[in-house]
């Protein structure tokens, strides 16, 4: 056994590998909270709290971009594994390059788009409808979801060829 094999992983990299995730579950929790208090108010008063939708709304967004982050991590993405098994190792390090380019200028697409819309909503004061609210505070999810997506496929694409490289000293 290495050494790094038995020592305890510390507590900032546990943050930082779980950092989605940990986003995610309080999102789902403070979701959850908000549509069982809406839900519970509304049976026994008539009324409701119109701000959780809108609210919830708004988290979905947050939770999606944080979840696809989370998966991306984990290699959890949509991917063609079974047709790039075929393939041998420089194949497979090649299309590892390509699929790992063409998610970042994707994503990276998105970050631009999602920046010239924060910047319109700021520039016009586009407010929420129920909490008026600066609409930008929630498109802020975009480009912050999708600079941890290409943190993540980085990290991703850097164990696969690690992988990769290991795989094929091993069949040799």
């Amino acid at each position: 056994m290495t050494p790094s094999a038995t020592s305890p992983t510390p507590a900032w990299k546990q943050v930082v590998d779980h950092f989605e995730e940990a986003v995610c579950a309080v999102l789902m929790l403070v979701m959850a909270v908000l549509a069982f208090a809406n839900v519970a108010l509304r049976y026994l008063s008539d009324y409701s709290f119109a701000f959780t939708e809108e609210l919830e709304v708004s988290f979905l967004v947050f939770l999606t971009l944080f979840g696809a982050a989370a998966a991306f991590r984990r290699g959890l993405h949509l991917g063609l594994v079974a047709i790039q098994n075929r393939f041998p190792p420089a194949m497979k390090r090649a299309l590892l390059i390509f699929s790992t380019l063409l998610t970042i200028v994707t994503f990276a697409v998105l970050i631009y788009y999602s920046l010239v819309q924060i910047q319109d909503e700021r520039e016009l004061n586009t407010l929420s409808e129920a909490l008026e609210v600066p609409q930008w505070i929630y498109t802020l999810a975009i480009p912050l979801g999708s600079v941890c997506i290409i943190a993540r496929v980085l990290q991703r694409a850097v164990e696969a060829w690690k992988e990769l490289n290991t795989d094929s000293r091993r069949s040799r």
